[in-house]
């Protein structure tokens, strides 16, 4: 069978792995980044992109999201975390089904595409449905149930059936884009007997844990409360963590729990646009690069954010340590860029084949043009050109496994338009449908 073959001539490559910024062509063969050098053959190449003036980096990884809640945008803003779920989030969950999460899921991979992002970590409900529309996007996806159970034993037995039902129906499809992760929730709507149960699981399956962990204040008096223990410290008791763990937030964090974080190489996925606005606080970032734990980026959903622009979340998350250090050297633009992208590969497991360019690597590509307003004139230091001056607008074109998903700022796989009439009928018939049962 011909391999189907794209040449990007004359780009900006930026390298998470060196800072290198240097013009030069790349071939993609298939879905496999098969040549990178100053000049390629144009000859029996199927498709040419003359990427002059853009710059050239892997597409972004966004660790931690709940894509199919873009259909609660704008909801419930300028809340608790608490109020946040327990009088809004949660009451409107209530009356989702899969074909409300696919809706919600396409939403939130045109969003995902148009403004860079091609892998993302997902935790929600219906996720078969959330494969679906992963399938049909193009984008690669870590999908992972969100188990609840609140000490119940025979919910903790069909949320774990759930997730290994996901597994088995979707780890390994979309051409290998889709792998599936267990998502206990958290240490206070997960029971202990949930965790170490998934733990075992894990272990079996060679799966990794996606969790949220020492989001809120309140969770830290709550599980302290009751366990005589904080969270990272009940979890490493029980015997959770692992390199296999990616945790969410990590907002409150003692000494000794950032030692506990390393001792276990769990990975860390910093949300500040979420933290900052349901007022969480603000993530010891860092110290926790300080101390050579792997950090990445995540936007959290669309109803805590509003929006899923990783370029926007990083700048964001580098701007946030420097105020909350008061040390203007922290977080630099290579370093943020770095967590939105080889950083976000190894926290997901997944640094052999995304989150740099390489040759070998999957074709996750994106292009940035520079051509406009609030890019010229170009810094030398690409990444700064990216994290500091640049948002998701600025996307020209992506690349997920070796397919082109958007170019010229033109979605290719997708009917934006349609997803659009979709999910306001979606969103304006689940508030119908809460409205009803008041």
């Amino acid at each position: 069978m011909k391999d189907n073959t794209i040449l990007i001539k004359n780009a900006l490559i930026l390298n998470p792995n060196n800072f290198e910024n240097k013009q030069k062509s790349l071939l993609i063969k298939n879905d496999i980044i098969s040549e990178i050098s100053d000049e390629i053959n144009e000859e029996n190449v199927d498709k040419v992109i003359d990427a002059t003036g853009k710059i050239l980096l892997p597409g972004f990884i966004n660790t931690h999201t709940h894509l199919s809640m873009a259909l609660f945008r704008g909801l419930a803003d300028d809340l608790s975390l608490d109020s946040w779920l327990n009088d809004h989030i949660w009451p409107m969950e209530a009356n989702l089904n899969g074909e409300y999460c696919y809706i919600g899921a396409l939403l939130g991979a045109v969003e995902l595409i148009k403004s860079g992002t091609t892998t993302f970590s997902d935790m929600y409900f219906y996720m078969e449905d959330v494969a679906r529309a992963v399938d049909e996007a193009g984008i690669r996806a870590v999908l992972s149930y969100g188990m609840i159970d609140f000490g119940d034993a025979e919910k903790r037995e069909n949320e774990i059936k759930e997730n290994i039902k996901l597994y088995e129906n979707c780890n390994g499809m979309a051409n290998g884009r889709i792998k599936v992760f267990f998502g206990p929730h958290s240490p206070y709507t997960a029971s202990e007997e949930l965790l170490i149960k998934v733990r075992q699981l894990a272990d079996e399956y060679n799966m990794g844990i996606h969790i949220h962990v020492s989001e809120t204040e309140k969770e830290i008096n709550d599980v302290s409360e009751e366990k005589g223990l904080r969270p990272f410290e009940y979890l490493d008791k029980i015997g959770f963590l692992g390199p296999d763990v990616v945790a969410a937030h990590c907002v409150w964090l003692s000494d000794d729990e950032i030692e506990i974080i390393k001792k276990n190489n769990v990975k860390v996925s910093h949300n500040p646009c979420s933290n900052m606005k349901l007022a969480s606080g603000i993530s010891p970032v860092s110290k926790l690069i300080e101390n050579d734990i792997c950090v990445s980026i995540g936007t959290d959903g669309a109803s805590s954010n509003n929006n899923l622009d990783l370029i926007e979340e990083l700048k964001t998350a580098s701007l946030l340590q420097k105020v909350s250090t008061l040390d203007p050297k922290v977080l630099s633009s290579d370093e943020a860029l770095a967590m939105g992208t080889i950083k976000g590969s190894e926290a997901l497991g997944l640094e052999d084949e995304i989150g740099s360019i390489e040759v070998g690597k999957k074709a996750d590509i994106i292009l940035i043009d520079t051509n406009s307003a609030n890019m010229v004139p170009n810094s030398s230091n690409l990444s700064s050109n990216i994290i500091y001056s640049a948002n998701g607008s600025n996307v020209d074109t992506t690349i997920c496994d070796g397919k082109i998903l958007m170019e010229n700022k033109k979605l290719v796989v997708l009917d934006e338009q349609e997803i659009y009439e979709k999910a306001r009928k979606a969103i304006k018939e689940l508030k119908e449908l809460k409205e009803a049962t008041i």
